[in-house]
């Protein structure tokens, strides 16, 4: 064999390791997933398996289009956007720990899954609340832009919060007036994805939308029934409905990390 062929096989075998090299880490993923009690999934037994977090990651793993994908849940009850802001100090720091346990192994893309915006909602209670619209997009875009900042190549993906109960009341007050707020948060979503398609295109991306029709419809079969001052209330999925919302948030990461 001439020492040309032999230049070029080489140059054939590098190039195949290399594409090989990129598809294996474009097609794996860990995800960090962002929210409150219906991410950390506190009414579900074993949340680590049957909690909506683990169920978008299986929906994932078993699509056929990625080699692996691993998960850190980092919903904590009661938070609002403001207790993710990085000057808090007080999800954050967590948020960067589990962030950082990924990132250092560099052989997979690291991906943000949020859905905060159901305690921001609130009438009075959680921190914050009652969080205007406005401020809710400005929360969303501190916490997007410095977790964009700090890992390099990371997607974050906005899910839009899901539906409660006009009679929703515990420790914190909903009510009508905190769903009214409520949906006053999607229009800002999209327009905040809208915007970073022009500064930061192929980073930032719609999550799922169709969870708050979906439960809206579904609360007596998929949310738990609650007791508070106002009488019977649905705010957390039950098994089944983390089944249904960890499918809605699979359908969205995998449309956004195609």
């Amino acid at each position: 064999m001439s020492l040309y062929k032999l230049f070029f096989l080489f140059a054939v075998i590098c190039l195949t390791v290399s594409a090989a090299f990129r598809l294996k880490e474009k097609n794996n993923y860990d995800i960090i997933f962002i929210g409150d009690s219906i991410t950390e999934s506190r009414m579900v037994e074993n949340a680590g398996t049957f909690g909506p977090a683990a169920i978008a990651t299986d929906y994932l793993k078993v699509s056929g289009k990625f080699q692996n994908v691993r998960f850190s849940n980092q919903g904590h009850s009661g938070y609002t956007t403001v207790d993710f802001l990085p000057v808090t100090n007080k999800a954050f720091p967590e948020l960067v720990k589990a962030a950082d346990a990924f990132f250092a192994e560099k052989n997979a893309g690291l991906v943000f899954s949020i859905m905060l915006g159901t305690n921001d909602s609130a009438e009075k209670g959680p921190n914050g609340s009652p969080v205007s619209a406005e401020t809710y997009r400005s929360n969303l875009k501190t916490l997007a832009d410095t977790l964009l900042s700090m890992y390099p190549n990371a997607k974050v993906v906005f899910h839009t919060p899901i539906y409660y109960s006009d009679s929703t009341q515990n420790r914190s007050v909903y009510l009508r007036a905190g769903r009214a707020r409520l949906q006053s948060y999607f229009p800002q979503i999209r327009s905040l994805v809208k915007a970073y398609k022009q500064v930061q295109p192929g980073r930032v991306y719609l999550g799922d939308e169709d969870a708050y029709p979906y439960f809206k419809k579904k609360y007596l079969s998929d949310m738990n029934e609650e007791h508070g001052p106002a009488g019977t209330f649905y705010l957390h999925p039950n098994k089944k409905g983390a089944q249904a919302l960890g499918t809605f948030w699979g359908k969205a990461l995998s449309r956004s990390l195609k």
